[in-house]
């Protein structure tokens, strides 16, 4: 995991989701890859996927259940999850979790 991402051009209009429990801001790379950088507060949400996603987890705690899992998963700050594209998963934050997610 890097801290930064240099040479970006960054979506000023945040994407804001669930009464503001969500918070994000759309990152663009030189190569034209889209990402978002974002915040989830303390909540229990369910999330759909169109493309693949990877959830890079920066700082706080989460459970997360993937469509058709039978359990939760717990994850923290320097781990990461993967959720197939056209799917959903629920995500219960913990603590204030910090977030890059990767799309594709």
């Amino acid at each position: 995991m890097t801290a930064q991402f240099d040479n970006v051009a960054v979506v000023k209009k945040a994407n804001v989701y669930f009464d503001g429990k969500c918070v994000s801001h759309t990152v663009v790379l030189a190569d034209g890859t889209r990402k978002s950088v974002g915040v989830i507060l303390p909540s229990t949400l369910t999330f759909g996927t169109g493309a693949p996603e990877r959830m890079e987890l920066l700082e706080g705690r989460c459970r997360v259940k993937l469509a058709g899992a039978s359990g939760w998963t717990e994850y923290q700050g320097g781990q990461s999850f993967d959720a197939p594209g056209n799917s959903s998963f629920d995500i219960e934050t913990l603590e204030t979790l910090h977030y890059v997610c990767h799309f594709g």
